[in-house]
């Protein structure tokens, strides 16, 4: 597949199943409040913080706003793109236990076996170790059943960043295994060289042309709707 075309395949999926899904399930599932497990008391402090008044507009905002600006849309972007990839015919899922992807790197030719993370700092210490151990178990794995692999075939694509970005954690797993990160990746994976680059810039454009209003709103109102009738609360 050309450049373009597959510029503009990659942008659509973002567009559809990243930011489109993500505003479906904020109205759809976290405008709901048994998709929440609150803590009584920070949840009053937090909405005196942005209402300067306990009330249920404040809950709401409190609840709703890491949710949606937070850990949903950033939980799900792994698993999507590791989807993506493969629906794109770019990578297959990994049949081996540990590893995401499967894919020809297209800078050496040669099978690469993946995990993905999604950014430079995603992972922390306890991470590392884990880690090691998964990929060593790959490698033992591959030389008991005498598949040509070494360790430079073992990798952990980072989707987004700059390898002077990448944590000590990651630095630290380097050393035996490749991290490779940002544009670098997306080379190895798609072929060409400045893919990243020109993704990063079609995708500012399209964020900018998203039809975001009042979906955020409807979201933590429908929210505060639901507090107030819930007898969850003395607001008097």
């Amino acid at each position: 597949m050309e450049e373009n075309k597959l510029l503009e395949i990659i942008t659509k999926y973002f567009e559809d199943k990243i930011f489109e899904n993500h505003k479906i399930n904020a109205l759809k599932t976290h405008s709901k409040l048994k998709s929440y497990k609150i803590n009584p008391i920070i949840v009053k402090y937090l909405s005196k913080i942005l209402e300067d008044n306990f009330t249920p507009l404040g809950i709401a905002k409190a609840l709703y706003y890491p949710r949606i600006l937070g850990t949903s849309i950033n939980t799900s972007f792994g698993t999507r793109i590791q989807n993506m990839f493969v629906e794109l015919n770019l990578a297959n899922g990994s049949l081996i236990k540990g590893m995401d992807i499967e894919f020809i790197d297209k800078v050496d030719n040669r099978k690469k076996w993946c995990q993905l993370k999604s950014g430079p700092n995603t992972i922390n210490s306890e991470d590392v170790n884990p880690l090691l151990k998964k990929f060593t178990t790959v490698t033992n794995l591959a030389r008991t059943n005498a598949m040509t692999m070494n360790n430079s075939d073992l990798i952990l694509g980072v989707l987004y960043g700059e390898e002077d970005q990448l944590s000590q954690h990651y630095k630290k797993i380097d050393l035996q295994f490749p991290v490779i990160v940002g544009k670098e990746f997306w080379y190895r994976i798609t072929g060409f060289e400045n893919f990243y680059t020109k993704l990063v810039s079609n995708l500012d454009m399209m964020i900018l042309n998203l039809d975001t209003e009042d979906f955020f709103k409807q979201g933590y109102i429908a929210l505060s709707k639901e507090i107030e009738t819930s007898n969850l609360f003395d607001f008097k």
